[in-house]
């Protein structure tokens, strides 16, 4: 088994770092580059920067706040929000972003994704897959698109397996009734979308303890584990999360 990577989200909105919960009641969460260098230093393995206001602004990422974050690092960095078109994701490639995350467009076109995984390769196409509970769901889950403000009636499940089919070389489920509560990760969620396909998963939305990091790769299923508030907020370190990653038997970097 790869070692599990640790993965802190920068939530941006006005050239700031936001977060809310359940997708709403924004707070300032400081400034993204100072923030990005300090992830690096305390041994972030990889960084996530979505631009949440691209879509529901209809316009795209803005390249400014891509340049500014990946000047200061040298970890992989994932970009999303507002990504439509392969001219999107070469232009935020070219900013200085490793791989891209697109969510909204891909549900919109699901061909995008294939057509991103040929041209810029599989490991660099991530879909974010962001769900709320529905019982009339087959799997229970909804996929919901426009920063959580559009229900599409599609299962979420089948949906990460359709895009893992299509070509996408990571999958970034994020359960809305967790965002943001560091109430503990939707493992229920996270387990359904890792069962369901090969590729590595993120789990997002909800961590807030270190039992909760441990939970979502041993309940859930994920290799990638993404957080927000808890670093943000410096309740927990990212070296605390690894070193209690590591006593309790997995593989992480150091």
């Amino acid at each position: 088994m790869r070692p599990i990577n640790i993965m802190p989200c920068l939530d941006m909105k006005e050239g700031r770092i936001v977060k809310g919960v359940h997708f709403v009641d924004l707070k300032d969460a400081g400034d993204p580059v100072e923030n990005a260098a300090f992830y690096q230093r305390e041994g972030a393995d990889e960084l996530a920067m979505l631009d949440i206001a691209a879509t529901l602004e209809n316009r795209k990422t803005r390249l400014a706040w891509v340049k500014a974050v990946s000047a200061v690092i040298d970890i992989p960095l994932t970009v999303g929000g507002g990504i439509a078109t392969l001219e999107d994701i070469e232009l935020v490639l070219e900013a200085g972003a490793d791989k891209v995350s697109m969510n909204s467009a891909a549900v919109k076109d699901p061909n995008l994704i294939s057509a991103a995984a040929q041209k810029f390769g599989a490991d660099r196409v991530t879909v974010a897959i962001d769900a709320r509970r529905n019982a009339a769901m087959p799997s229970g889950f909804e996929l919901v698109v426009s920063g959580g403000t559009k229900p599409v009636g599609k299962d979420a499940v089948a949906w990460a397996g359709e895009c893992q089919r299509l070509g996408a070389g990571v999958l970034l489920p994020t359960s809305m009734d967790g965002d943001g509560t560091q109430a503990g990760y939707d493992l229920e969620f996270t387990k359904a979308i890792s069962d369901a396909v090969t590729v590595p998963v993120v789990a997002s939305g909800g961590a807030g303890t270190l039992e909760h990091f441990y939970e979502a790769v041993v309940q859930g299923g994920a290799q990638i584990l993404l957080a927000a508030s808890v670093f943000h907020y410096r309740i927990l370190s990212i070296h605390a999360v690894k070193e209690y990653l590591q006593s309790k038997g997995l593989q992480v970097r150091l």
